[in-house]
């Protein structure tokens, strides 16, 4: 917390990357110790992210990073990556609140992706460049983004213009700077002070007509936009992004009950799994114009695995399990070091390196060792393979002693280890799939904010794949014909409940 930022949120000074995964440590921290000073520091942040020029005010997104500690200056590319780990920060942050500015943010960066980065085949296009064409048909960073008090005024009536202008912080004289000369260019980077709820009190306006309004007036500006040149796209399609992005899509599917969410990760995880793959079956990086090629490296198995795990507990489909435990096998078979533990970065048939690569601190995205770590604790507990515990342990302990020298680099790794230490559950929801019973227990889970938690349902019936693939599950069946929760602590269950508030109860009891 020493490098807290209490004026701006976010941690150390410029440039601010959003490093999201710090915030979900922080979020389930909060959870796990009832730390309101974690609370307080993922929320600030969170709130300064989204108000600021970092954020795509017009057409929604994050852009790269802050060049300045407000939060206000970007570097205006924007990455896929970067949309998926804000979107299960904003969904997480929703959940574990109630605050609804964080869900409608979540929603707004989804608005986004689906809309200018989603390919026809299902997967997801990497980023967009920061530069594109400017007034003068030269390449100039931001040029596709700020915009002139002229502009605004031309394009809207009178009053929401002048609206517009002083919400968003717009000056005659701009407040974006030519970069070799470091004159203002009459242009803005638009912004907001505080959030719309309170920009109303303060304007003596409902909260609801207050949005109506800007949310007309960023309409005009959008379709205003999208005259202009656009940035370059780079429409390569990564497996590891896109893997963030099904986890992403199918954490909001889950926590904001957004069927549409759901379709696009299933209809991206379909993609990868039939599309990203040699002639061998093997997993593959990267597709681009038809053809997909280059071996997959430890991210992408990483962070795919990650994907499916939670396309899994938003769909309940099994296929999606299996999907998640094959990969994790072969990733324990191509990438895992069976002297000191932990994964390497290329696979143990790539061509002999002088040194093979092995990597535990996260960066602008978690690490694939991170994440691995909480993947190998979730696949065990929601398949009853204890050794993939054994596993983590081990990833742990060689992961820990880096750690320990900087802790603050290794956020995703260490809620790795909270999921170790925290009160961890499996929940098992018996009953007929789209049954009253067994959707109010599945709704119980889901508006609960536990992510120490995982979450299986079991339908009725005998020689089910569910039971095939997780054993202990075979015995939890429905009581007295209706949908039943088995909520277990390592495997040892409670006497199941057929009702939703005594779930709730227990999924969120301490100790």
């Amino acid at each position: 917390s020493g490098q807290f930022d209490p004026t701006h949120g976010g941690f150390g000074s410029a440039p601010k990357f959003p490093a999201p995964h710090n915030l979900l440590f922080l979020l389930r921290q909060w959870r796990r110790t009832e730390e309101d000073r974690a609370l307080e520091m993922a929320t600030e942040t969170l709130d300064r992210m989204r108000l600021g020029g970092v954020y795509d005010q017009v057409g929604d997104g994050f852009h790269r990073y802050s060049t300045d500690e407000r939060w206000l200056l970007p570097h205006f590319e924007k990455m896929l990556y970067d949309q998926a780990m804000h979107v299960m920060a904003y969904a997480e942050a929703y959940q574990a609140t109630g605050t609804a500015r964080y869900a409608r943010t979540a929603r707004e960066v989804l608005t986004y992706v689906l809309r200018d980065l989603q390919s026809p085949d299902g997967g997801f296009y990497s980023a967009e460049d920061a530069d594109s064409e400017n007034e003068e048909g030269d390449m100039e960073e931001g040029a596709f983004y700020v915009w002139s008090t002229d502009e605004v005024r031309d394009l809207l009536d009178a009053e929401t213009a002048e609206l517009v202008i002083d919400l968003y912080n717009m000056t005659p004289e701009g407040n974006y700077r030519e970069e070799a000369s470091g004159e203002r260019t009459g242009k803005n980077i638009l912004h907001l002070d505080s959030s719309l709820d309170e920009e109303a009190s303060r304007r003596g306006m409902s909260a609801d007509a207050l949005r109506e309004t800007v949310e007309e007036a960023r309409a005009t500006l959008l379709d205003e936009r999208d005259e202009r040149p656009r940035p370059g796209l780079d429409d390569k399609i990564l497996t590891d992004w896109n893997g963030l992005m099904i986890a992403a899509l199918a954490t909001a599917a889950r926590i904001l009950d957004e069927p549409g969410y759901e379709d696009a990760a299933v209809e991206a995880a379909t993609f990868l799994l039939d599309t990203m793959r040699d002639a061998n079956g093997r997993l593959l990086h990267r597709y681009r114009n038809g053809a997909a090629g280059i071996q997959a490296h430890l991210d992408d198995y990483a962070f795919l695995v990650w994907g499916l795990i939670e396309l899994y507990e938003a769909t309940y489909e099994p296929r999606w399990l299996r999907a998640a435990r094959d990969l994790m096998d072969e990733s324990l078979d191509l990438f895992w070091d069976g002297e000191e533990g932990g994964f390497y970065l290329t696979a143990v048939d790539r061509e002999a390196l002088i040194v093979r690569p092995k990597e535990g601190a996260d960066g602008a995205k978690p690490s694939g060792n991170s994440v691995q770590l909480r993947n190998l604790l979730r696949l065990a507990r929601l398949t009853g393979r204890t050794e993939l515990e054994d596993r983590a342990d081990a990833l742990a302990r060689w992961a820990g002693d880096q750690a320990r020298t900087r802790p603050t680099g290794f956020t995703a790794l260490l809620d790795g280890l909270q999921f170790a230490l925290g009160d961890s559950r499996e929940v098992v929801i018996a009953g007929e799939e789209g049954g009253e019973t067994t959707e109010a227990l599945i709704e119980a889970v889901r508006g609960s904010y536990t992510p120490f938690t995982v979450t299986l349902h079991r339908p009725p019936g005998n020689g089910l794949e569910i039971t095939e693939l997780v054993p202990f599950t075979e015995v939890q069946t429905p009581v007295d014909g209706e949908a039943a929760a088995y909520v277990c602590r390592n495997f040892q269950c409670d006497t199941p409940t057929t009702d939703p508030a005594e779930l709730r109860r227990q999924i969120t009891a301490r100790g």
